[in-house]
């Protein structure tokens, strides 16, 4: 049996399955692309849930695994050369799992960097310019009484929109025919903006047509529907 009693996580939360994949998060924009690549790959994994509201992510056992207190974060008891890999940062996770499997990661270069382009786009505009729109919309921040941080994360999530709606004409996914790890790392954000936080008005997405349609196409997938509700939140 796999030892990672190396791991101080593991002592918070134990591994009942400890030559799987564990998995360290919540079913948050960023928490469901390594559930959601996890069920696409079928690889064996067991998630544990991080209750980020009751701030478990900032605890030493947390931090001993990803010294940013994010989730998501996971451990591979079989990386590379058979040695066990510990890994955080959503976008890291989605390329470690491609290359792992050979999946969701087109084997020609050129179109494999073009590929990362877009998760990389994701990560450094949509997750968060959405995230912090979501802040000013539906938390604290709509409680300021200074309005110009919410209209300017609102223009700028519609204008991210529109790059996403520009990039899908003609295609049913953001590299075109195949499904990758760039709707992974987008679907969950495109949902939440327009579902958990409210927005959907006010960044006009009824008049779009190919992002409503390519999120359609992604919620309908097995794994999607399987990985947006993994691990079960508190």
């Amino acid at each position: 049996m796999t030892d990672l009693s190396a791991f101080p996580i593991t002592k918070r939360w134990p591994a009942k399955h400890p030559d799987r994949i564990q998995l360290y998060s919540l079913p948050t924009p960023n928490g469901v692309k390594a559930s959601i690549m996890l069920e696409e790959t079928g690889l064996p994994y067991e998630p544990h849930t991080v209750n980020i509201g009751a701030n478990e992510s900032w605890t030493p056992e947390f931090l001993s695994l990803n010294p940013n207190g994010k989730i998501p974060a996971m451990i591979d008891p079989n990386g590379p050369g058979g040695r066990p890999l510990a890994l955080f940062e959503s976008g890291a996770i989605l390329l470690y799992l491609a290359e792992k499997t050979g999946r969701f990661l087109p084997g020609d270069p050129a179109e494999r960097y073009e590929t990362i382009q877009w998760v990389f786009f994701q990560m450094a505009a949509i997750g968060p310019m959405f995230g912090q729109l979501g802040f000013f919309h539906k938390f604290a921040g709509r409680e300021y009484e200074d309005k110009r941080p919410h209209e300017r994360y609102r223009a700028e999530s519609e204008r991210l929109l529109g790059v996403l709606e520009t990039r899908l004409e003609g295609r049913d996914w953001l590299m075109g025919e195949a499904y990758t790890i760039a709707d992974i790392a987008t679907l969950g954000w495109v949902r939440n903006l327009v579902g958990f936080y409210g927005a959907r008005e006010i960044v006009g997405f009824d008049t779009l047509k190919h992002v409503p349609a390519w999120l359609e196409r992604g919620l309908a997938r097995p794994a999607v529907q399987r990985g947006i509700e993994i691990p079960p939140r508190p």
